[in-house]
């Protein structure tokens, strides 16, 4: 186990050292001058100049470089040239909004997508299939700007069951939390509840029907058991490859959402820095998506081999 994780960090490692060099070449391959952005409204050839040493645009490219490395390592991603405050402290403020919005809408659809794949693997051919099967095809088609409206409009407005934007801390006030998170989790979560769904239900109808199932039922095993213990462990590594690309999906596309709901995440900061030509919010926000993929990943792999003994022994040779 100790070797197969070793061998996973340093390949995760290695990914994250290549985008590091991707995100730091492409956003200086973006039009414009970066120092008559971070220069704003004054603009003389002494004030360019100042910025331009102030910020080491004059050095090396390989010495940027190794500058923005040296201090991402220590936590400094540098200073906005919108509010003039340190970037880091603007993602230690979003990514927690982000980040909530993000774990309530993977609870959803763990709870929602699973239990009605199972459900319709099941109970194949009759009611209960077609029911999550039309679900699942609403939730996959249905545009989430439209659902947020529609959710905004029926439990915020017309019956306030929820609150339509804003974010409380969940330390502050957890219920009033609850209240602005719940309608953003299942705006954002519908559609990976869906995918979900239909992904459970092609891998457990694909254990079902394997051999070491009919073997268990021969055995006498419960209902609950051959479909629990056997094929729902052996289909979750479907489930679970899912389910981590939509978390990172869902961490760096939740920007649609937020901005429906005015959620001060990870999203609106990501559209601010892009209109306002915030390149080191911007690098920062890239790099943070990035390693947040990479880790997702890194989890999944360890994920695959508690369920899959099988992987475990595979990788790590």
């Amino acid at each position: 186990m100790t070797k197969y994780l070793l061998t996973r960090l340093r390949q995760s490692l290695i990914t994250l050292f290549l985008v590091s060099i991707v995100v730091f070449a492409g956003i200086r391959a973006l039009p414009g001058d970066p120092a008559l952005a971070l220069a704003g409204e004054e603009r003389s050839p002494e004030a360019l100049a100042a910025v331009r040493e102030s910020y080491g645009l004059n050095d090396n490219v390989v010495i940027q470089y190794g500058r923005f490395i040296g201090h991402a390592l220590t936590g400094d991603l540098g200073t906005s040239s919108r509010t003039g405050l340190p970037v880091a402290d603007a993602i230690g403020q979003a990514l927690p909004v982000t980040l909530e919005l993000a774990a309530l809408s993977l609870l959803l659809a763990i709870v929602v997508g699973i239990g009605a794949g199972v459900v319709a693997a099941v109970r194949r051919g009759k009611p209960e299939e077609w029911i999550a099967n039309a679900i699942a095809l609403i939730g996959l088609s249905i545009p989430t700007f439209w659902l947020g409206i529609v959710l905004v409009l029926g439990f915020a407005i017309a019956v306030p069951v929820f609150a339509a934007s804003g974010y409380v801390p969940f330390g502050t006030d957890p219920v009033d939390n609850l209240r602005r998170m719940v309608l953003p989790a299942i705006v954002l979560g519908s559609g990976l509840a869906a995918v979900v769904m239909r992904q459970t239900r092609a891998a457990m109808l694909d254990s079902l029907s394997a051999d070491y199932v009919r073997t268990a039922r021969a055995k006498g095993l419960s209902g609950g058991s051959v479909v629990g213990g056997h094929a729902l462990r052996n289909s979750l590594v479907t489930v679970v490859t899912v389910l981590g690309l939509q978390l990172g999906h869902l961490i760096s596309g939740a920007v649609v959402t937020e901005q429906i709901f005015v959620l001060p995440g990870f999203g609106k900061l990501t559209i601010d820095a892009v209109f306002t030509r915030d390149y080191a919010t911007l690098q920062a926000v890239v790099l943070c998506t990035s390693a947040a993929y990479i880790l997702i990943n890194l989890l999944v792999d360890v994920v695959y081999s508690v369920i899959d003994p099988r992987i475990r022994l595979g990788g790590a040779r």
